[in-house]
Order: C-alpha cells, then sequence, then structure tokens
C-alpha cells in the first residue's frame, strides 16, 4: 500500500512541474511581444515642388520614364558604348567587391535571425580514472555518457528582434550602397568613353589644321625662293606649324591614358581596349529633348539617399537592443542523455538523465555602463539623422549643377561655334589679302592662331555637353533597377 501511495506522490509532483512548466513557457511566449526601444517613424522627404534652374536646351519638366532611367545611356544610341556598359557591370572589381558586402549583410542578417531560436547540441565522453590508494580506495572507475543539450533566451523584452530589425535595414542599406556604385561606375564608363571620342575629335581636327598649316608654309617657302617676302614670313610659318604639331603627343598620351582607365573599368587590363578603340568615331549626339523629372520622386530614386535612410533605421532599431539590456534575461534549458559506468549498461533504462527548467539573469548594478551605452546609440541615430538631412542637400544641390551645367555648356557651344565660323571666314580673308599683297604676315598668323583655338575649343565643348548629360542622369540616379 505504502508503495503505490509513494507511485501516486510521484506522478502527481511530475505532473505538477510539467504543468507549471508549460504555464512559464506560455506566459514567456506572450511576454515575448514586448519590445522595448523606439519604433522606427519613416523620415519626410523635404524637397522643392520644381527645380530653381531654368529648364533650357532641350529641358523639359515632368515624370522620367523608369525604363529611359534604368538605362539612359541608350538615349545616346551609341551600340559600342552599350556594349561597354554592359561588360562594365559583368567584370567591373569594385561592383563585385560591393556584391561581397551585401553576401556578408545577407548573412549577418541571418545570425541575428538564428538567435530568436533555440539551439540543440550533441556530444558524448569517455573517462577512465583511478583514485589514490592513500587517499581513497585505488580503485578504477569508468564512466560514459551521451546526450543532448537544448537552451533557448526567450526575447521577453524584443532585444533580439531589435537586432534582427537592424540586421535587415543594415542589409537594405549596403544593398542601396550597390546600386550607387553601380550608378556611379555606369557614369564613369559614358564620361571616359565620350573623353575617348573627344580625344579623336581633337587630333582630327589638329592633324587638318597642321596638313593646312603645311601647305600656308610650303607657298611661304616657294615666295620666299622667288623673292616675292622675306624669311621672317617664312620662319612665323615654320613656329606656327611646329607648335600645332607640338599638341599631338600630349593628346595621344592623354587618348591612351582614358582607354586606360576605361579598360581597368571594364574590369580588364590596361592595353586591352587600344584596338578595340582605334577607330575615331564621333562624340555621341544628344536627345533634342530631356525630361528632369519632379525633385521629390528624382530624389526618391537616388541610392545614396536610399542607404542613407536605411541607416537611420539600422540605427535606431539599435537603440532597442541597447535599451532591452537594462531588463532580465530568461532562458529555458534543458538535457537529455545517457550515463553509466559499465559500456554494456549504457543503453540500459537505468542509464538515462535528464534535467529541465529555466533561469534568469538580471544585471542590476554596472555603474550606469547600459544607460550609457544607450545615450551612445542614441547620439548615433542623431548623426543619423543628420547624415540623412545632409544626403539629402548634396543630392539637390548635385542635381542643380548638372541641369545648370547642362544647359549651360550648350550655350557656349553655340558661341564657340558662330566664333569658330567666323575665323574661318577670317583666316581666309587674310590669306587673300596677303596673297595680293594687302597685309602682312602677321594678320594670317594671328588668324590662324585665333581658328586653331577656337576649333579645338569647339570639340571640347561637344564633348562637355555629352560629359554633362551623363553627369545629370548620374545625378538622377539612373543605371539600375
Amino acid at each position: 500500500m505504502n508503495k503505490s501511495m509513494n507511485q501516486k506522490l510521484r506522478i502527481q509532483r511530475g505532473a505538477g512541474f510539467w504543468s507549471r512548466l508549460q504555464l512559464l513557457v506560455v506566459t514567456l511566449m506572450l511576454a515575448g511581444c514586448m519590445t522595448v526601444g523606439p519604433d522606427y517613424q519613416p523620415v519626410e522627404l523635404v524637397a522643392p515642388e520644381a527645380w530653381h534652374t531654368e529648364l533650357q536646351g532641350g529641358l523639359t519638366a515632368g515624370p522620367i520614364n523608369p525604363t529611359t532611367l534604368a538605362r539612359w545611356w541608350d538615349v545616346l544610341q551609341d551600340p559600342q558604348l552599350s556594349k561597354l556598359e554592359e561588360r562594365a557591370v559583368k567584370g567591373n572589381l569594385e561592383l563585385k567587391e560591393a556584391q561581397a558586402r551585401v553576401h556578408e549583410a545577407r548573412a549577418m542578417r541571418g545570425i541575428s535571425h538564428a538567435e530568436l531560436f533555440p539551439t540543440l547540441n550533441a556530444g558524448a565522453a569517455m573517462s577512465k580514472s583511478r583514485s589514490s590508494e592513500s587517499g581513497g580506495t585505488g580503485n578504477e572507475l569508468d564512466q560514459y555518457a551521451a546526450g543532448f543539450d537544448a537552451g533557448w533566451e526567450v526575447d521577453i523584452f524584443g532585444g533580439v528582434r531589435r537586432s534582427v530589425e537592424a540586421a535587415q535595414a543594415n542589409l537594405e542599406a549596403t544593398q542601396e550602397n550597390l546600386n550607387g556604385v553601380l550608378v556611379s561606375l555606369l557614369a564613369e564608363v559614358a564620361l571616359n568613353y565620350a573623353e575617348v571620342r573627344t580625344y579623336q575629335a581633337r587630333l582630327q581636327t589638329t592633324e587638318a589644321n597642321i596638313e593646312a598649316l603645311r601647305e600656308s608654309y610650303d607657298i611661304n617657302l616657294s615666295r620666299h625662293q622667288a623673292g616675292l617676302i622675306s624669311e621672317l614670313s617664312v620662319q612665323e610659318s615654320i613656329r606656327i606649324l611646329e607648335s600645332a604639331r607640338a599638341t599631338i603627343p600630349t593628346l595621344e598620351a592623354g587618348l591612351d591614358a582614358t582607354k586606360n582607365r576605361l579598360a581597368v573599368l571594364l574590369g580588364e587590363s590596361p592595353g586591352t581596349l587600344h584596338e578595340e578603340l582605334a577607330e575615331r568615331m564621333p562624340v555621341p549626339e544628344l536627345p533634342t529633348t530631356l525630361v528632369v523629372g519632379i525633385p521629390a520622386e528624382t530624389l526618391r530614386h537616388r541610392p545614396d539617399i536610399r542607404q542613407a535612410e536605411r541607416d537611420l533605421a539600422a540605427q535606431t532599431a539599435r537603440i532597442g537592443v541597447a535599451t532591452a539590456d537594462l531588463y532580465p534575461k530568461f532562458h529555458l534549458f534543458g538535457t537529455l542523455g545517457i550515463e553509466s559506468i559499465s559500456a554494456g549498461d549504457l543503453f540500459q533504462s537505468s542509464s538515462r538523465v535528464w534535467g529541465v527548467g529555466p533561469s534568469a539573469n538580471w544585471r542590476i548594478f554596472d555603474g550606469g555602463a547600459i544607460r550609457q551605452n544607450i545615450q551612445v546609440h542614441n547620439a548615433r541615430q542623431e548623426q543619423a539623422l543628420v547624415n540623412y538631412e545632409a544626403t539629402l542637400l548634396r543630392a539637390q544641390e548635385e542635381v542643380e549643377n548638372a541641369l545648370v551645367s547642362y544647359a549651360k555648356e550648350q550655350l557656349k557651344r553655340e558661341a564657340i561655334g558662330r566664333a569658330s565660323n567666323a575665323a574661318e571666314r577670317a583666316e581666309l580673308l587674310a590669306k587673300d589679302r596677303y596673297q595680293a599683297g594687302l597685309v602682312n604676315y602677321n594678320n594670317v598668323l594671328d588668324a590662324q592662331r585665333a581658328l586653331l583655338l577656337l576649333q579645338d575649343q569647339r570639340v571640347q565643348s561637344n564633348g562637355a555637353v555629352t560629359a554633362n548629360l551623363v553627369r545629370l542622369y548620374k545625378a538622377f540616379g539612373g543605371g539600375w533597377e
């Protein structure tokens, strides 16, 4: 009878223990809905209703086509440029590095997310020991053990959930950084390509002028040999001819350097594009009109602003992680295994061992370190907010400057074009009057120097307009989807 009563008491105690444990687990899970720290409230993007810069030079207001913005280089209608852009996306090393940072951030988010779940460990051990004959029995003892250990930190106050939130926002910020690298890369490829074509156009113009100057020199030499003019005019012809020739090495060096830079942007060795870009082609033509978009919509599309906003969200979540340290931490643990001093008895029911229970720990005093850590993260949140606002202002500045540069360079190109046309006419007139003996050769020299300078400026301005179009699309945040 006593034996039966003892069995009932053990059953009742076991049932009572499991009931209390289940109640504790349910209570902790319900309490897990609490999350300390501030909830992130997305910041409002403050932008003007319209751009301050006067829209001219083909610029028009209106929404930008997303497809056009994603592949803005297609508006230049240059197949070779499009191929180079595609190769850059596949081969650029800085882009690959940014992609690796995204992979890292994604793995870090996975680590944070894993902390929401229990841990389970398996282990086994065998030991052999002997006690001292002087202080014990002197017997040898074998010990065998195997089992599982489980543990779980119950996220009552949301510290782990805040860390997951921060890791997710950090991943999104890293992805925006990747987009920013892509935007800069595509713009740099187009800028260097336009510079290659500009150098080639300058070389072509300079070589044409050198040929014209050589013809003038031949005429002057013949006239001098015939005794019609003095040697001074011949020497002046040589001076201006050789001055023009002296610019060729500088232009060729600049062309080679730009090709090398373009190759590196593609992730290729310097020199690999020299043959491919050997044929001289004109600078890509501009579209007749260009839609500039609405400020708020344009700025919202920029990766740097999107990254700054995600950085702010991540830092806000980290305040919650730090705040959770103010509160106690609760754990559930359990063990299940077998132990025996004989290998043959290891799997007998009498060798089973187990344990289960909750635990709690609470840092009661630390000299204010936790609260100071919260202040650290609050200050970092303020910095992130200021950085977001500063990024927004810099973005507006970049767009405004790109708009005005694009429009004003076109006006400059038009003026240089008119001046160059006038210089060509002036040179012809000076040559005719010189050959007629009405003016001396200095008039021809002045006209030729002015023409050389203006023609070179005309080519450079033509390339600058295309480069400013590229910078404008970069300011819009174009080049990523």
